[in-house]
């Protein structure tokens, strides 16, 4: 090896290794049948062992090193090689055992938690989760990290980003945020109880087809299925999946799960397939990730505009159930802003103070300020604290969501991180984009994807994401933006 041409031979060839575990972690949680796990384990583990040993490949290092001092690389190659040398010398700090236990643990984890969650029981999740923390915690060690351990979690998922940053955007959270869903709790008089009525799975299902179509999103380059917690996946930009979960007695589940993971395949499906398998070829992080899933789901899919046209088509497929709703009680109740249980179910301004309680819980555990055995008590006592409610059973409270069963702490900052990027996004895109609510009103959302392809998603790992956020822009990440745009909406909503 000592071409660029063999460095992308080499990348393609570990990325294929990682789609390929992809596509079997895919199947884990849509259709691999409850005896499938021994095995299923064993042959992520082995794929995953295969992947680190080909990453960490004395040749291909010295390859990296060769290239990454190589001046007659244009700017894409030199990033390209910029970011998989930055990548190969961080994977030498781990070993191909921890990898492999790693793989072993994360299997064997998300089976503990899905039986307990099944049987609303923590401890039978309780003892493959310590085994998840203390691994993180070996892991912030062999990294290392100046400041805080967290450190090295968050940059798994957000390059660059500090535990002290992800304090001050929480802090905004509390000054700014928090006494404004006060005030508009002291005047909600929002019905959305028709939400809760029985509709009929196969018709909610089509109807969340349409929605994606109207999205954008290419049939042709990915599907829908059923999982217990919707997420997106994706193995190639021609090959981005998602999920919904339908509930016959909540509309609004699959409405929101469709719209959001649509979102985030939409970011896949504009990787530029050249760039596969190349740091350019792959999404920069998964703050800039959830702002595309949240742009869509909230700016797009809970305005008024996107009810105008939408509503009608909804009543067509439930019309008995909906006869006395027009679609501005619809587009209320869509914006009803209230405490609740579950995080995929909130609000988008309560949903920051779910992700809130799971950043202090994640950052107490790193730090051994909070066992394992406390974490369900402490969960409850923070949902009372910042949401005012009682959590009823380990399955509605610590046990609701997957993340920790991947192993995946330093994840949940990423989730208020992308609100806060796609409201400064899409004031951005209002303003580039001619009548861009008249086009949302007329089914058209072409124009603003061309817009979130040309500016966001075919740069891939072009930019670290505070650069894309100020070449997008104009200026660094600003909580402003979000805090202008839920008090312009929500002001006009509850007659403030």
């Amino acid at each position: 090896m000592n071409t660029y041409l063999d460095y992308k031979e080499h990348c393609k060839k570990i990325y294929d290794i990682y789609m390929s575990a992809s596509v079997l972690n895919w199947d884990q949680e849509t259709h691999m049948p409850k005896n499938g796990n021994k095995f299923r384990a064993q042959q992520l583990s082995t794929l995953a062992k295969i992947a680190y040993e080909l990453s960490t490949d004395i040749k291909f290092g010295k390859l990296l090193e060769k290239l990454n001092s190589d001046d007659s690389l244009n700017f894409d190659q030199k990033r390209n090689i910029e970011l998989s040398y930055n990548d190969f010398k961080k994977k030498l700090k781990y070993s191909t055992k921890f990898v492999e236990r790693q793989s072993l643990l994360t299997s064997r984890a998300f089976q503990d938690w899905r039986i307990a969650k099944e049987n609303n029981d923590f401890n039978i999740f309780k003892n493959s989760l310590s085994d998840l923390i203390d691994l993180r915690k070996e892991e912030c060690e062999l990294i290392g990290y100046k400041n805080h351990p967290y450190d090295v979690l968050l940059d798994k998922y957000e390059p660059k980003l500090m535990t002290s940053e992800v304090d001050i955007i929480f802090n905004d959270v509390k000054d700014k945020l928090v006494p404004f869903i006060d005030k508009i709790s002291k005047n909600n008089i929002i019905d959305d109880k028709f939400f809760y009525q029985f509709f009929d799975k196969k018709k909610q299902w089509d109807f969340g087809i349409e929605l994606l179509k109207q999205m954008g999103y290419d049939f042709d380059s990915g599907r829908q299925d059923i999982s217990a917690h919707p997420f997106s996946t994706h193995f190639s930009p021609q090959d981005c999946r998602v999920t919904t979960r339908i509930d016959e007695n909540n509309l609004s589940d699959m409405i929101w799960s469709c719209i959001h993971e649509g979102g985030h395949a939409l970011y896949e499906q504009g990787l530029l397939k050249e760039n596969y398998g190349l740091p350019l070829g792959d999404s920069i992080s998964l703050g800039i990730h959830e702002s595309q899933s949240r742009l869509w789901e909230n700016h797009v899919g809970r305005s008024i505009h996107y009810w105008k046209k939408n509503y009608g088509l909804l009543k067509s497929y439930f019309p008995e159930k909906l006869k006395n709703v027009d679609y501005k009680q619809f587009y209320n109740a869509c914006n009803n802003v209230k405490s609740s249980l579950i995080r995929t179910n909130a609000d988008e301004l309560t949903y920051h103070l779910h992700v809130m309680i799971r950043y202090e819980i994640e950052k107490a555990i790193i730090e051994e300020s909070l066992n394992v055995d406390d974490l369900p008590s402490t969960w409850n006592r923070l949902y009372k604290e910042y949401l005012n409610i009682d959590v009823p059973s380990d399955s509605q409270g610590v046990l609701q969501d997957i993340h920790w069963s991947h192993g995946s702490f330093g994840y949940f900052p990423t989730y208020t991180l992308g609100s806060f990027y796609a409201a400064q996004f899409f004031d951005k895109a209002s303003k580039d984009i001619t009548d861009i609510d008249s086009k949302i009103e007329n089914g058209e959302t072409k124009t603003l994807l061309d817009w979130l392809r040309k500016n966001i998603h075919k740069n891939g790992k072009r930019y670290d994401a505070s650069e894309l956020c100020k070449k997008v822009t104009g200026e660094t990440l600003n909580f402003k933006y979000f805090m202008d745009y839920a008090k312009n909406k929500y002001t006009k909503i509850y007659d403030l």
